[in-house]
C-alpha cells in the first residue's frame, strides 16, 4: 500500500485546507482503534503554538474518543515532552499536531507508540488503511463500526504536563550550568514556557527572545530555521551562547558568543567527542544522514569514530541507532538524539548536554566547535509538481555523476525529494562556496527541466 497521508514526518499540510477536521478525525480515530488493539487506549495529545492547533485538536481528540480511547490533552508542550509523557504514564500512544519549522499556516498530526517513539511504517500504513476506510467510505459506513454507551471514550486534560516533562528531563541529563549565560529563541513556539523553566533550574542566567506566541507568529523570522537575530542579540549583548529551538522543541541549533552559528553537525561533533572521551559512546559510533557535512565525517575520523550514514529523517536515524547499537545520532538541522536521556530527538535535552559538555571542557562553543572543519555547502529547493519522479529521472542523474566525477574526493551531492513540501532537495559541497553554487546551480535547471 502506498502512502497517501504520511510523510517522512507525519501528517503535513496547510491547516484547514490540506489537513481538515474530517482528516483530523478519521486520524484520531484510526490512531485509538490501531494503537489499542483488543482494548480501549489512553493517548497523550500535545500541540506548539499555531492558531489552527485548538481546532484540530478538538477533532483528533473526538476521533479517540469515538473509538472508546481516552485522548489526554497536555496543551502546549514540545513533541519530546509528549514522548516522556507516554513513557511516564504507561500510554498506548502520543499524538502532537504541529509542522514543526513550518510556516504558522501549516499544521500537522505526528505519531508516536507506547515507547514514546515514532511509529514503524507497517503501523502509520494500517493507521492509513483505517483513515482511508473513514475518509472514503463516512465514518458510520466504516467496517469497525464508532462504539457507543459507555463505551464512548474520554477527553481530559492532563495536569502539569510542562513542568511534569521539565523535571524528566533534568531527571535525565541532570547539568550544573550555574554562572552560565543563555540566551534561548524560543521561536515564539512550543518551548516558549518550558525552556526557560529547564535552564534556569540548571543555575544557568537565563534570557528569552522570540516567546510571545500569538497563534501566527510561530517561526516568523526567528527559531532554528533564522538564526540570525538571535546571532545579533548574542553578539550585541553578554552571553556564552545562544540556543534556538524550532516550532515544536524537538530540534536546536546554537550561536556562539560572538553570534556565529553552530550547526547540527558541529553540535554533534561535540558531544560524540566528549562521549567518546567518557567511553560512554556505544560501538564509538555515531549515526547521521546523508545530509551531514564531509568536514563532520573527517573529524568523526580524525577521532576514530565510525559515522554510519542513512536517509534524511530522524525515524531513519533511531533505526539505523538501534541496529548498530549506537546511542548517538542526528541531523545538521539540529535534530538530536540522545538515547540514553530519552527516546527522541529533543531539543531542550540537546542544548542542556551541549552546555554540559563545554562546561567540563572549559572551552567556549567558538572553540568547541571548530573541532569540525566545514566545508562550504549549497542546498538549492527546487520547486517542482513530480517529485515522486526523482528516482528514475535518468538525465537528472546522468548530470548529477558528471558533477560528481568532477569533484572527485573534494566534494559531495545529495539529491532527495522533501518529505513534507513538493521540493527537490539538490546540496552540494565543495572547496568553495563559489563551487557549490555553480554545481548547485546546474543541477537545479536539470531537475527543474525534468520534474516540473
Amino acid at each position: 500500500m502506498s502512502r497517501r497521508w504520511f510523510g517522512t514526518d507525519g501528517i503535513r499540510g496547510v491547516a484547514n485546507v490540506d489537513l481538515t477536521l474530517d482528516l483530523a478525525l478519521a486520524a484520531g480515530r484510526a490512531a485509538a482503534l490501531v494503537l489499542g488493539g483488543d482494548h480501549p487506549p489512553r493517548l497523550v495529545v500535545g500541540r506548539d503554538t499555531r492558531r489552527s492547533g485548538p481546532m484540530l485538536e478538538a477533532a483528533l481528540s473526538a476521533g479517540i474518543a469515538s473509538a472508546g480511547g481516552t485522548a489526554l490533552l497536555a496543551g502546549v508542550v514540545p513533541t519530546p515532552a509528549v514522548s516522556r509523557l507516554v513513557i511516564a504514564d504507561g500510554c498506548e500512544g502520543g499524538v502532537v499536531i504541529s509542522a514543526s519549522h513550518n510556516p504558522f499556516a501549516d499544521n500537522g498530526i505526528k505519531l508516536m507508540g507506547p515507547d514514546g517513539k515514532k511509529l514503524p511504517d507497517e503501523v502509520e500504513l494500517e493507521i492509513e488503511r483505517r483513515m482511508g476506510e473513514a475518509v472514503g467510505l463516512g465514518l458510520d459506513a466504516s467496517p469497525t463500526r464508532s462504539v457507543g454507551g459507555e463505551a464512548v471514550g474520554v477527553i481530559e486534560e492532563l495536569p502539569g504536563a510542562g513542568p511534569r516533562y521539565v523535571d524528566d528531563l533534568l531527571a535525565a541529563v541532570r547539568a550544573d550550568l550555574s554562572g552560565m549565560r543563555v540566551l534561548l529563541d524560543c521561536a515564539h513556539g512550543a518551548a516558549y514556557r518550558v525552556a526557560p523553566l529547564a535552564f534556569t533550574a540548571t543555575g544557568a542566567r537565563v534570557e528569552t527572545a522570540f516567546a510571545e506566541p500569538d497563534g501566527v507568529n510561530i517561526n516568523a523570522g526567528c527559531g532554528s530555521t533564522h538564526v540570525g537575530p538571535l546571532s545579533s542579540l548574542v553578539a550585541q549583548g553578554d552571553f556564552d551562547l545562544g540556543l534556538a529551538f524550532d516550532g515544536d522543541a524537538d530540534r536546536v541549533l546554537a550561536v556562539d558568543a560572538t553570534g556565529r552559528p553552530v550547526d547540527g553537525d558541529q553540535i554533534l561533533t561535540i558531544l560524540a567527542s566528549r562521549l567518546s572521551e567518557l567511553g560512554q559512546l556505544a560501538n564509538d559510533t555515531v549515526v547521521v544522514t546523508s545530509m551531514s557535512n564531509l568536514g563532520f565525517h573527517r573529524a568523526m575520523r580524525e577521532r576514530g569514530i565510525h559515522v554510519e550514514v542513512t536517509d534524511v529523517g530522524d525515524r531513519y536515524v533511531l533505526e539505523r541507532m538501534l541496529q548498530t547499537g549506537a546511542v548517538l545520532g542526528g541531523e545538521q538541522s539540529g535534530h538530536v538524539i540522545y538515547l540514553p536521556a530519552g527516546a527522541t530527538g529533543d531539543g531542550l535535552q540537546t542544548g542542556l548536554l551541549l552546555c554540559d559538555a563545554l562546561r567540563a571542557s572549559g572551552k567556549g562553543l567558538d572553540q568547541a566547535a571548530s573541532a569540525m572543519a566545514r566545508f562550504p555547502q549549497v542546498l538549492v529547493n527546487v520547486p517542482v509538481q513530480k517529485k515522486d519522479r526523482l528516482k528514475e529521472a535518468a538525465v537528472v542523474w546522468s548530470a548529477v555523476e558528471e558533477e560528481e566525477a568532477a569533484l572527485g574526493d573534494d566534494g559531495r551531492i545529495v539529491l532527495r525529494p522533501s518529505g513534507t513540501e513538493s521540493l527537490i532537495r539538490v546540496m552540494v559541497e565543495a572547496p568553495t562556496e563559489e563551487r557549490c553554487r555553480e554545481v548547485a546551480g546546474r543541477l537545479a535547471e536539470v531537475v527543474e527541466r525534468c520534474l516540473v
